[in-house]
C-alpha cells in the first residue's frame, strides 16, 4: 500500500487526455505534474486493447501504480465506452421505472448490473465510474438530465442510485455520485451557460437534496455547475463555498472526496486557472479538467497544490474502494437482467405511445 508521503506527490487534479494514444506531451505533464487522475472518454478509446495500452501508458508516465481512472459509463445517451465488448445499458430512467414496477427486486437489480458493469471496467484499467446521476429533474428543466435520472421523486432515485453505487463498489469500481447538490431544476445545460435555480431551500432540500443525504456515506461525488439563488446567488455551486460547506459538506452530510464538474464548461467564467483556484477555495478536494487540451491542462496543474489533509484522507478512502478484491459479478444474472429491463422499458414506451394515439 502506498504511504501518505507517495499519496501526498498527486496533485488535486485529474485531467483527460487528447486521443487514443498517450503524446509524448502528454507523458511529460504527467511525469512533471502527478495529477491524482486521469478521466477517459470516447476520443480515447476504439477498442479495449488500446485502452488498456492508454491507461498503462499514462500509468507509467506519472509512475503511479495507485490513482483513479474515470469514465462516464451511466448507461443511455452517456456510455463513453460502445461497442462489441461493452453491453448496451439503458438509461437511468428505464432502472428507475422497473424499481417502480418492482420494488422488490429493483435494487437487486441494478446492483447486479452495476457489479458487472464494474468488472467489465476494471478488465480495461478504469476504476472509477461517474455515477450514479442522482438529480431530480421537474417538468420543464432542461433536457441535459431527463433520462439520465433514475426518476423524478427523491425515494426512487434514492433506492436506484443507491444500488448501482454498491453495485460498482462490490466489483471494486469507486462510484461518483452527480451533481451534488442538484442538477435537476436546471433550466439550462450547463455545458453551454449557467443555470440558475430559484426555487426555496426547503424546497430543495426536501426533494434535491435528499438523494445525495441518503447516500452521503459514499466515497466520491461532483458538484454541479448551477446558481441556487436561495444559497448563494453570486456564485454556483461548484465554486461556492456557502453552498460546499453549508449545504455538501454540512446539510448534506458529505464528507467524501469532492470533485468538480469539468471547468471547461461554460457555466463557468474566467480564466481556466482562475476557474480552478475557485473550485479549491470554496472547499473541494480536487478540480475535474476533461477536455485533453494540453495548454488548460497547464493552467490547471499551474495553480493546483499537492493532496494533504482532509483530501488526501478522502482520496485515500477511495483507493481503498480500489484496492479491494473484487466480488466475482454473475455476468449471466446480470445480462438476464438488463434483458428484463429492457424489455420492460419498451412495453412502457410502446403503452404511453399508445395512449397519446
Amino acid at each position: 500500500m502506498p504511504s501518505d508521503d507517495a499519496l501526498s506527490e498527486r496533485s488535486a487534479c485529474i485531467v483527460g487526455l487528447a486521443g487514443l494514444v498517450l503524446q509524448p506531451d502528454e507523458a511529460r505533464f504527467l511525469e512533471t505534474h502527478q495529477p491524482c487522475g486521469i478521466i477517459i472518454f470516447s476520443r480515447n478509446f476504439s477498442n479495449n486493447d488500446q485502452l488498456r495500452r492508454l491507461i498503462d501508458d499514462a500509468r507509467r508516465a506519472a509512475a503511479c501504480n495507485d490513482w483513479l481512472v474515470l469514465v462516464d459509463q451511466e448507461g443511455g445517451r452517456v456510455q463513453r465506452l460502445q461497442g462489441p465488448d461493452w453491453p448496451d445499458f439503458p438509461p437511468a430512467s428505464a432502472f428507475g421505472a422497473f424499481y417502480d414496477a418492482n420494488v422488490q427486486t429493483g435494487v437487486e437489480t441494478a446492483h447486479l448490473c452495476s457489479h458487472w458493469l464494474a468488472t467489465l471496467l476494471r478488465e480495461v484499467g478504469v476504476n472509477t465510474n461517474c455515477a450514479p446521476c442522482l438529480d431530480v429533474p421537474i417538468p420543464g428543466a432542461d433536457a441535459i438530465i431527463g433520462d439520465r435520472a433514475y426518476g423524478d421523486c427523491a425515494a426512487t432515485v434514492s433506492a436506484v442510485g443507491g444500488g448501482v453505487a454498491q453495485g460498482l463498489i462490490a466489483g471494486g469500481v469507486v462510484p461518483v455520485i452527480k451533481h451534488v447538490p442538484g442538477h435537476g431544476r436546471a433550466g439550462l445545460d450547463s455545458h453551454l451557460a449557467l443555470p440558475i435555480v430559484d426555487v426555496d431551500r426547503d424546497v430543495l432540500a426536501e426533494s434535491d437534496f435528499a438523494p445525495f443525504a441518503n447516500l452521503r456515506d459514499l466515497p466520491a461525488a461532483m458538484s454541479a455547475h448551477v446558481s441556487f439563488s436561495a444559497i448563494d446567488n453570486s456564485a454556483p455551486a461548484s465554486i461556492s463555498k456557502r453552498v460546499t460547506q453549508e449545504i455538501i459538506r454540512s446539510e448534506i452530510g458529505f464528507d467524501g472526496l469532492l470533485m468538480s464538474d469539468d471547468v471547461s464548461m461554460k457555466a463557468l467564467h474566467g480564466s481556466i486557472g482562475e476557474r480552478s483556484q475557485a473550485v479549491l477555495a470554496a472547499g473541494s478536494d480536487v478540480v475535474l479538467h476533461c477536455n485533453g487540451v494540453l495548454s488548460e491542462m497547464l493552467e490547471v496543474a499551474d495553480v493546483t497544490p499537492k493532496l494533504s489533509g482532509d483530501a488526501l484522507s478522502r482520496y485515500r478512502r477511495c483507493l481503498d474502494v480500489v484496492r479491494r478484491v473484487p466480488e466475482p459479478a454473475d455476468a449471466g444474472a446480470a445480462i438476464a437482467a438488463l434483458r428484463q429491463v429492457r424489455e420492460a422499458e419498451a412495453a412502457r414506451l410502446n403503452a404511453a405511445a399508445a395512449a397519446l394515439g
